[in-house]
């Protein structure tokens, strides 16, 4: 589980720094990697990353456990 969890981290890690591409310099790091933000491959990266950024909000009950 401790590797899916770092997998997932780091995904939405690569979304974060997509999103912030997108609003500084109005580059889509995925599209434009990967053949277009409507390429077939483009939208499973980002249904990935969506995915993964789902998985995530289960890390606030870590947060919690850890930090009592």
């Amino acid at each position: 589980m401790k590797a899916l969890n770092s997998i997932i981290l780091a995904l939405v890690i690569i979304g974060a720094i997509n999103w912030g591409c997108i609003g500084l310099f109005k580059i889509d790091l995925i599209g434009t990697l990967f053949g277009g933000a409507g390429s077939a491959i483009s939208r499973i990266l980002f249904t990935i990353v969506g995915i993964a950024g789902i998985w995530a909000f289960t890390f606030f009950s870590r947060v919690d456990r850890v930090a009592e």
